[in-house]
């Protein structure tokens, strides 16, 4: 899908013609579109080629006048019940006269972007445009990553109740989220670092600013990943030896059961032996019998809950 913003007399318009100043904004482009981008305006294909590859890492790239920033963003994926995240490449193409963003799939990054009252400002001055986009990817992974604690502390209140694979494997999907979040966190935290020298945008000091703020919530998104994910580590460890004493706990218990039943099927079998035993021909044998099975098994019930095995 191909949209185009452009700033007018009123604010910000949205058209179907690519004119200077504007704002092209690709999601999950088709051939067609990347066609009539790349003729128009003459974009490098590879510039538009690497944003769509799903393992893009964040980087930042000059050639003929045209600047690439490719940063990750996180990208939410529900599986039925269970959600976990990934982190995806969005692409920024800045050619001093327009702006293009690409992305595999629709971001809530962009939403409300062009209603703002700094919609048209951002749009005539590109780097103030990218740095709020920074700003913005920042604030949508602190979002995610509290969305990721209230998740946590609901499936650790399941967990509580009943120790089931399904709660575990939430717990799972998550920890594998906060990995691509601070993976990708960090790659960005690198690409605004390299922009802050003012070597591949001009950078004034209201836009330091933004970049600034930017820095800031992203540490912060990296802090609160690092803080989550030992948090979930922690959490996992704990389950596991929870789940490993549990099994421990059964066993034992069906041990000590098998030893106590194995007494009087023991005495069952010496004395169904077909040979001459004691008290084979006393009327009190079978009472004997059993008698001294209950005994045995008794004894051994007894020392078994002395030992705490019951």
């Amino acid at each position: 899908m191909l949209t185009v913003f452009r700033p007018n007399s009123e604010g910000v318009e949205r058209c179907s013609d690519i004119n200077k100043g504007s704002w092209i904004n690709l999601v999950a482009p088709t051939p067609e579109e990347l066609d009539r981008v790349q003729k128009e305006l003459g974009i490098l294909p590879e510039f538009l080629r690497y944003p769509l590859d799903e393992e893009e890492t964040s980087r930042i790239e000059r050639e003929e006048g045209q600047f690439l920033i490719i940063i990750k963003i996180p990208d939410p994926r529900h599986e039925g019940d269970m959600v976990r995240y990934e982190a995806i490449p969005l692409g920024i193409i800045v050619t001093g006269q327009i702006v293009i963003t690409i992305c595999l799939k629709e971001t809530p990054v962009f939403e409300g972007l062009m209603e703002s009252k700094w919609a048209k400002r951002l749009l005539e001055d590109h780097v103030r445009f990218v740095f709020n986009i920074f700003l913005r990817v920042a604030n949508a992974y602190l979002r995610h990553l509290r969305l990721i604690d209230k998740l946590t502390n609901e499936y650790e209140a399941e967990l509580h109740r009943s120790l089931r694979n399904i709660e575990l494997l939430k717990l799972l999907n998550l920890e594998k989220s906060l990995v691509y979040f601070n993976t990708g966190l960090r790659a960005n935290d690198v690409v605004m670092a390299r922009l802050q020298g003012g070597r591949y945008l001009h950078v004034d000091e209201e836009n330091e600013d933004i970049l600034e703020d930017a820095q800031i919530e992203n540490q912060q998104a990296i802090e609160m990943a690092k803080i989550f994910s030992d948090i979930l580590s922690g959490m996992m460890n704990a389950y596991a030896s929870v789940i490993s004493n549990n099994l421990n706990i059964v066993m034992k218990f069906l041990t000590a059961v098998t030893m106590v039943l194995m007494l009087p099927t023991l005495v069952a079998s010496i004395y169904g032996m077909n040979i001459a035993l004691p008290f084979q021909g006393s009327p009190f044998a079978f009472a004997l019998t059993m008698g001294l099975s209950f005994l045995l098994s008794g004894t051994v019930v007894l020392i078994f809950i002395k030992k705490r095995m019951f």
